[in-house]
């Protein structure tokens, strides 16, 4: 029964762990990255026909937008997570395979023009499509005997809609061992979704550490906070962009709009109009009416049952096309614009961002956390200039980060989260966290609540019968940026190839066991198609 650490380690995103016992294999989260890398991440160990499960935590990409590839590669086991977060990765991970396709036509076509190589998308549609057939929806608080020595349960994490922390119970060799996945730990007294839950046992506990060295700065009240930047770039003429995740932080500011709407919060502009410009935060609205009674909390379920919609209000518009999209840089009137990305790493934000950074009346405002290296980052941090399209563009507008508007847990709620295990844990893992982060926050957890805590590395391998570390990872620093969105062209048919012949691989030795004609007539079929191409 062994823990390998593969993605978010001493890093904020790709959040991936694998673990096997018996003859099983299966994953907690399969994210993508986002924004540079500090540390070389491991590859999968193994085969990906050969994982026979993944747990996801939540929808958020950095948790589940490389499963797709995970498909690609020859998996086709069941993917388990909350009812909200299937629903959510059905528009999310489409959406993700779309943009990739989107970027590699555009790089293709600079490339053509150059004479360079062309390049493939990392998965396409038809990936996302494919994995999606393979989501288990499950409900919070049920326990769920997936196999024979393994038991799951999906615990309120209060981070995003359908957001969960996984209680995980492993039995090998006559032992038990409980294995407590934290997923990405809300902030509490947040609207719309309730607050997290708090676990009580485990051996072994995996936690995030996103703001593990800090406490929010909260407002008092963030509507109020939010009229006044309102106030302020609407005096001047200009416009008010919102770079927002169109899942959860996009209906969150949609929340408090409302508010500021219904309580006259901003008489000056009582007829301000709202832009919500991402066809993927339409669509997450729409699954947010859906999934009332299960993830809302008390006051958002006490708005509806009065009759009303709690991020629904007057002068609210929607950009679902790309020429409606276009259209609203054409209108001079001063403005609301919520747009994806939340980092302003891709999506329509960055034409937002084009058409609003030079304007001197214009606002910038950030309501989420930026990772080191993104766009966003660079803007909060003081960049003077950057670089959109090809184009420099100077940056003359107010830079404003509201604090305190986060999914995310602080150093704080992180503590009380994790005091409340009654018995210490064998150990806690300190993950998803900037590296001074989580180093920092594992030597808290060891001195403060008295836990045996470290941060792991990625490669970082345990077993958890005995408790030892039997591997260690690589602490190699990466260099420059890794290119995840493409493989070269030249390649990815072979490679696509090679991927199934060990999926083929993979299947081969999950028939042992079986009736000796079911196998000799495998094999003769095999043989057949090896005779037809090796020529």
């Amino acid at each position: 029964m062994v823990l390998e650490f593969l993605g978010a380690d001493r890093e904020v995103t790709g959040s991936c762990h694998y673990v096997t016992f018996a003859d099983k294999h299966f994953l907690v989260d399969c994210g993508m990255e986002q924004g540079p890398d500090l540390y070389v991440n491991q590859e999968l160990p193994v085969n990906a026909a050969i994982i026979d499960y993944v747990f996801v935590t939540h929808a958020h990409i950095d948790h589940s937008g490389l499963l797709p590839l995970l498909y690609s590669r020859g998996f086709r086991g069941q993917i388990f997570a909350t009812k909200a977060t299937c629903e959510l990765c059905n528009i999310m991970l489409k959406d993700s395979a779309h943009i990739q396709e989107f970027e590699a036509e555009w790089r293709n076509r600079k490339a053509r023009r150059a004479g360079k190589a062309e390049v493939t998308p990392m998965y396409n549609m038809e990936d996302a499509q494919g994995v999606l057939e393979h989501f288990v929806s499950c409900d919070y608080g049920v326990s769920i005997e997936i196999c024979e020595g393994l038991t799951v349960r999906f615990i309120d994490a209060g981070h995003l809609l359908g957001s969960s922390s996984i209680e995980i119970w492993v039995r090998e060799e006559g032992q038990t061992r409980k294995l407590v996945f934290s997923g990405d730990i809300g902030n509490g007294n947040r609207p719309l979704i309730r607050n997290p839950e708090y676990i009580t046992e485990a051996d072994y506990v995996i936690m995030e550490s996103t703001y593990g060295n800090r406490n929010h700065d909260t407002p008092p009240d963030y509507a109020l906070e939010l009229a006044k930047v309102m106030n302020a770039t609407f005096t001047r003429g200009g416009n008010l962009v919102i770079p927002a995740f169109s899942v959860g932080r996009t209906q969150e500011m949609l929340f408090y709009m409302r508010r500021i709407k219904t309580e006259a919060l901003l008489p000056e502009y009582p007829n301000f109009e709202v832009y919500i410009d991402s066809p993927l935060a339409v669509e997450a609205t729409n699954i947010f009416h859906k999934n009332v009674a299960e993830c809302f909390d008390g006051e958002a379920l006490e708005l509806i049952n009065s009759g009303v919609n709690p991020i629904q209000f007057p002068g609210l518009k929607v950009a679902v096309t790309s020429e409606e999209s276009k259209m609203i840089n054409f209108n001079a009137k001063p403005k609301v614009i919520i747009s994806a990305s939340g980092m302003c790493e891709a999506g329509r934000i960055r034409h937002h961002l084009k058409h609003n950074l030079w304007r001197s009346d214009s606002t910038i405002l950030f309501v989420g956390y930026q990772v080191p290296g993104t766009l966003g980052h660079a803007l909060l941090n003081g960049a003077d200039t950057v670089k959109l399209f090809g184009e420099e563009i100077e940056v003359r507008a107010s830079i404003v980060n509201l604090p305190g508007i986060s999914g995310h847990a602080d150093k704080e709620h992180l503590t009380r989260w994790i005091s409340a295990f009654k018995n210490p844990p064998k150990k806690v893992f300190v993950v998803h966290g900037e590296e001074s982060t989580a180093v920092s926050f594992a030597e808290h957890v060891k001195t403060d609540v008295g836990f045996d805590a470290v941060a792991p590395y990625s490669g970082d391998i345990y077993d958890l019968l005995t408790g030892e570390q039997i591997a260690e990872g690589s602490k190699q620093l990466v260099e420059k940026k890794k290119e995840q969105k493409v493989y070269r062209a030249g390649s990815s048919v072979f490679d696509r190839l090679v991927m199934a012949g060990e999926r083929l691989v993979a299947v081969i030795r999950k028939c042992q066991g079986m009736a000796n004609k079911d196998l000799a007539k495998f094999a003769d079929q095999i043989n057949s198609l090896c005779d037809k191409w090796d020529h």
